[in-house]
This record gives C-alpha cells, structure tokens and sequence, in this order.
C-alpha cells in the first residue's frame, strides 16, 4: 500500500498539481469566508464546499467543468434549505435524505456532470447534518457556499488552470449492450436500501452522529459497478478509517483544537486526500479521517468515545453497502469486467490504426488521444478486477488469471505508446510490413472479443525489424498470449463473483 503511493507515476506531476491547487483553493475559500465576517461553522461550511467544487467536477473540458462548478450552488443551495429546515423533524429528514441519495446516484447516467451535481447534492445535505444547521444559519451558510464556490472557480480557472491547452481526457463512457447502461438504475435501489439499513443502525448506535452511516454507504457507491467493486471499496473504506483514527490519535488529539496547528493539519489533510485519490482509496480515507478529526477538534467535540463511534459507524455504513449489492437487484463482475477489457482490447486495435495511418503520412490521425482513451480504459479495467487481485480472495486460480490478463494488458498499453512515439517522429516512413502487422492486430483483437479462433503471433525476424514493427510484433505477442487466461475453462471462469 505504501509503494503504491510513494512509487506510483505521476506524469507531467498531474497528481502533485492537482493536490497543490486544492490546498490553494480551499485555503482561499475559508479566508475569504473569515473575511465576509463568518462563523467558524460558516467557514467549515465555506471549505468543505470548495473542497467538493475541485475534488468532484471532472467533466473532459475546461468549459465543461466551469459550467458544472456553476451550476452547484444551483443544486446545492435547496438542498441545504431542505435540510435546515428538516432537522427537527427525524422521519421526514431521513426520507428525505434517503430520496437525495437514489437522486444522487441515478444522476450518474448523465456523465461527469451528473455524478458532481449528485456529489454534491448529497454532501450539501451530509455536511448540513454535520454541523447541525438550522434554518436561522441558512443564510450564512448558502453565503459561505456561494463564495467558497466561487474563490474554487477562480483558482481552478483563473490563477491555476493548468488543464488549458491539454487534450480532453474523461472517464470512458460504459460499453453499449452489457447492461452496464443500466447499472445507475440498479445502484440508485442498491444505494437507498443500503442506506436506509445504515440510517436505521446508525441512529440505533447514535441519534447525533448517524449520518457517518450513511455517509459511508454512499461513499462506497462512488466509481463502482459490481458488487465485487462494491466489496473491496468497502474493505478499503473501514480499513482506511481506521488506520486514520490511529493517526489522528497521534497527530490531532494532542492539539486539544488549538487553531493554527489545527489549521495546518487540515491543509495536510486536504493535499493527501487529493494527492492519493487516484492510486489508493485506503490512504485517500485515511487523510479524509484526519481531516474530520481535525475538524471536530476546532469544533472542540473530539473526544476519544468520538473516535471509536466514527468506527463502527463507518463498519454499518459499509455492512449496508455490502448487503445492498449482494441482494438488491445485484450486478455481477463478470458482465463487468468482460465488458471492459473488451472496449479496452478494441480501444488496442484504434490506437494501432491511428498509428499506421500517421505512418502512412495522414496529417489527421491523432493516435496520442487513442493513447490517452486505453489509459482511462484500463484504469477501469483493474477497477473491476480489483475484487479478483484483492489479497483476501481466496480463489487462488482466478487471482493468477486475473493477475495475467492486467501484466499483458500493460504489455499492450506500454507497446503502444512506443508505437506512438515512433509514429510521432516526423522522419518514419511507411513500412510494407506495417499493414500485415496491423492486420494480424486486427484478427486478435476481433478473436479475443468475437470469440473466433486465437491467431498466433509471427515471430520478428532477427535484425528485419525496427522502429514501428518492434513495437507491433510486441503487441501482437501480448494479444496471443492474452487468449489463455480469457479462455478459461467455464468451470473456472476469469470473473466469476
């Protein structure tokens, strides 16, 4: 877990920006909050708005994400009225979040934009909870979100925008014709059953900090598509919590709330969450807990009893997540999983015709945008098959498939961004055997994702090859050698969760 954060790449330090800029952000927001005359609950609510504002809108555009960051307060300001009002009345406030959270997820078929509004829809409501708002602190509180929304914007679009002049990179669409198109639906059920069970429990376990249960359902939720996905992200959700609690034990119970120390914490808080979002869930939920650790003592509630609540709160809301996805309406792994390696195999077939077709000498094929689509895809592929590598799996044969099939993966993706490059380099010229080769890419890829007969790879010639056609015998080696563990007998499929 340490190396996949310490050692993980981070290319053109996107992570490392990225983190930065919302410490910058944030710190901007709470500052100018203070400024405008607002309470410690104004800023907190100030700071976390700006926090959702950088960490969620990930629309593929630097338009598309000023729009969406507009467009927040619009869903964000009635639900924090809805709330404020609500909070003497239990039972219409718990359906109501509970509508808020099936409203949340379902907006998710709607893209990026789609899963930020719901994101924030939620949060708005979760963080009105949080800090107990009532109707007579609306007033500051949508201030506070207004503002804070608006100091993100200008350092996300003014000060720092470093996305601009980058090409669009967004998360893959789900592949057509798997019923993926229709897993929002399926997760919006899973989503409200799971976190009606986690309301219950968690009120049973504290009628003032309940909402931590259904927080984390709904956390658990986020970027999943199968209930193995759902399983593992659970695991990671309770395990990262608590090794947060020990940390902050360490790091924020000394400080009795002391403010500046306190405040320091907090900024570190929020660069770890943002620096470690994209390689480790776990550590992302440790620097969330040291974060509302360190919150809860400027708020001078931190008590160690605190501590041990906020654990099994996190353990109900993940017991409610884990017992939605594997009784309501259940969306298996394989479908999954199989659906996105399948895009990712084709996406392996477009980057090597965009890359031919540069070398032929077409001006217009980009294959770098290919290259940065097969990413994403396969980022989505050892999403899914997380379940299967996970160190607990006990099914040690499908682990090892599973584990070949994402090493031959990165064969391909590694062979192709070689291809690239030399396609890029203005002095290659068009090979007669590149066309062969594409085409044997071709029939692997249409073998592996038809189910026709595997083709085999030609062996290179000593010293014929060079350039471009390393690269594409390499590929095709990883294609053939992908058709084993993809053809696994049907008693021991790659995916069966």
């Amino acid at each position: 877990m340490l190396k996949r954060v310490f050692a993980a790449p981070d290319p053109g330090r996107a992570r490392l920006r990225f983190a930065a800029r919302a410490v910058l952000g944030i710190g901007l927001a709470v500052l100018v909050c203070a400024a405008a005359g607002h309470s410690l609950t104004g800023a907190v609510t100030g700071g976390l708005a700006a926090l959702l504002a950088l960490f969620t809108v990930a629309d593929p555009t630097v338009r598309g994400q000023a729009v969406t960051t507009a467009l927040l307060p619009a869903v964000g300001l009635p639900v924090l009225a809805a709330a404020s009002a609500l909070h003497g009345r239990p039972l219409v406030r718990d359906l109501a979040f509970l509508a808020v959270v099936g409203a949340g997820v379902y907006a998710r078929r709607w893209g990026p934009r789609g899963h930020s509004l719901g994101v924030f829809a939620f949060m708005t409501f979760f963080v009105a909870q949080f800090l107990h708002a009532t109707t007579r602190q609306l007033p500051e509180l949508s201030v506070a979100v207004v503002l804070s929304v608006l100091s993100a914007a200008a350092v996300r679009f003014g000060l720092w925008c470093y996305e601009r002049g980058l090409p669009p990179v967004g998360a893959p669409a789900p592949p057509a014709g798997t019923g993926l198109a229709r897993v929002t639906t399926r997760q919006a059920v899973q989503a409200v059953a799971g976190a009606g069970f986690a309301l219950v429990l968690g009120e049973l376990l504290s009628g003032q900090r309940w909402y931590w249960a259904v927080g984390a359902t709904w956390w658990v939720f986020v970027n999943t598509a199968s209930r193995g996905e759902t399983l593992v992200r659970g695991f990671r959700r309770v395990l990262g919590t608590v090794l947060g609690i020990g940390l902050g034990a360490l790091l924020v119970v000394p400080l009795h709330g002391a403010a500046l120390p306190t405040a320091l914490l907090v900024a570190v808080g929020v660069f770890g969450i943002f620096y470690t979002a994209a390689v480790s869930y776990t550590w992302m939920m440790l620097w969330v807990t040291v974060l509302a650790e360190s919150l809860y003592g400027l708020l001078g509630v931190l008590t160690p009893g605190l501590l041990a609540l906020r654990v099994g709160e996190t353990a109900v809301g993940a017991l409610g997540a884990w017992l939605a996805v594997l009784f309501v309406l259940p969306v298996s792994t394989h479908a999954v999983t199989d659906a996105w390696i399948q895009r990712a195999l084709r996406c392996v077939h477009a980057c090597t015709g965009e890359a031919a077709a540069r070398l032929a000498g077409a001006v217009d094929a980009d294959p770098a945008l290919r290259v940065a689509e097969l990413e994403q895809l396969l980022a989505r592929v050892r999403l899914s098959v997380a379940p299967l590598v996970h160190p607990l799996n006990p099914m040690l044969g499908r682990k090892r498939r599973a584990r070949r099939v994402l090493c031959l993966l990165d064969d391909c993706a590694r062979e192709i961004r070689g291809l690239v490059a030399v396609a890029a380099d203005p002095e290659a010229s068009h090979d007669a055997r590149l066309a062969a080769a594409c085409w044997r890419v071709e029939a692997a890829v249409e073998a592996l994702t038809g189910g026709a007969e595997p083709v085999t790879a030609v062996a290179a010639r000593p010293g014929a090859d060079a350039g471009a056609l390393v690269h594409l015998h390499g590929l095709e080696r990883a294609l053939a050698e992908l058709s084993a563990p993809l053809r696994a007998p049907s008693g021991s499929p790659l995916v069966g969760a």
